[in-house]
């Protein structure tokens, strides 16, 4: 793989990405950060990180995945970080948001593959997990969650050059955190790779039961299987579907709104589609009849709602999320019949949430790669 960013020299970062130079003046706890502002902070991280033996020792790719991942971790510092008096600044949030922005950058503005921009996406999101796991209300479901999206390993290089590239009073009680996340990962087999479940829906089972245990098999007895598309507006979801070469019926958002002409924007008329497209659903689950569910599905939690339908008549869901290059996306927008706003789709595009192993029995990347 060549260089994500070819020029890692701070002060053209700094010319080149307004994201980088925004972190200039970001102001961080004092207790925590004595360093400075998080451009400071951003920069020790990074030389921090090319001392670790552990990363030195990594394949070019690999170190290109979390140099980037370090320049990002902290980049929506900028718009969490809150001053509460006495030198006291939260950022909650920031890595959240962070997954978000990192994903737009490396989707639109630094083109990466599908797969190295979630690796990197996924390192943002989780870069403070091993420093504070235990502290995670069931720390081995949340552990086995994020190893199932990014590599662990990778994960504590990050964390460690997070820990090393600051000034603060406890470091020691940080790399000692480290330790034991290590040694966590790999009682839970899942250090440096994913745990592997015994069957999708001894996996799907144990993310979605309260008090799940990690090696139950339950019985498959699946009474139809439903694929949910997800994808944002213009990525191609209907080719996708007539690529299947399928009879399964097909129940589709924009097809109900058309026929009663309400608009994507009107939220009274949305509810109406939805509940419509439900009805036509359950029709199908009774039945035990195979289709295909066809609407954006962007966030998780729209997803959820329906997989907690679909799942609940004894489904099967796979989810199929369909992917373009982005001049490709915008072109193939132009070109649709019901194009959608450039600002339209930019807000869309912010708030996409790709579809992860834990949410179905089976995920599907067009254009990706399957899981």
């Amino acid at each position: 793989m060549n260089a994500i960013i070819h020029n890692k020299d701070w002060a053209a970062l700094e010319q080149m990405y307004s994201w980088v130079a925004d972190m200039r003046h970001v102001p961080q706890h004092k207790r925590h950060h004595a360093e400075g502002d998080v451009a400071v902070h951003t920069q020790m991280v990074l030389r921090e990180l090319e001392k670790l033996e552990a990363y030195k020792e990594l394949p070019e790719d690999e170190k290109e995945i979390i140099w980037t991942a370090a320049l990002l971790h902290d980049v929506e510092k900028r718009s969490t970080s809150i001053n509460e008096g006495d030198g006291v600044i939260s950022s909650n949030g920031h890595a959240r948001k962070g997954e978000y922005t990192a994903r737009t950058i490396l989707y639109k503005d630094i083109p990466v593959p599908f797969t190295t921009r979630e690796q990197i996406v996924s390192l943002v999101r989780f870069h403070g997990l091993p420093l504070w796991f235990m502290e995670k209300g069931d720390p081995q479901k949340k552990v086995l969650e994020v190893a199932l999206r990014c590599n662990t390993k990778h994960l504590r290089i990050l964390a460690e050059a997070d820990a090393r590239g600051r000034i603060c009073s406890d470091t020691g009680g940080l790399l000692e955190a480290l330790e034991w996340f290590e040694l966590f990962c790999k009682e839970q087999d899942c250090w440096g790779k994913p745990k592997e479940f015994a069957t999708p829906n001894a996996r799907y089972h144990y993310f979605h039961t309260e008090g799940g245990y990690v090696d139950y098999i339950p019985f498959d007895n699946f009474k139809c299987e439903v694929t949910l598309l997800s994808g944002l507006p213009g990525m191609g979801k209907d080719y996708y579907i007539n690529s299947l070469k399928t009879d399964n019926p097909v129940i589709s958002l924009d097809a109900i709104r058309r026929k009663y002409k309400i608009a994507p924007t009107d939220k009274a008329g949305n509810g109406r589609v939805i509940q419509e497209a439900k009805e036509q659903a359950r029709v199908y689950l009774r039945k035990g009849q195979d289709f295909i569910w066809n609407a954006t599905n962007i966030t998780s939690l729209m997803r959820s709602q329906l997989i907690d339908l679909f799942v609940s008549y004894g489904a099967k869901v796979k989810i199929a999320y369909v992917e373009k290059p982005y001049h490709l996306w915008r072109s193939q927008n132009m070109n649709r019949e019901y194009a959608l706003p450039e600002n339209v789709l930019d807000k869309m595009l912010y708030k996409l949430e790709i579809p992860q192993l834990i949410e179905a029995h089976e995920v599907v990347y067009i254009n990706g790669e399957k899981r």
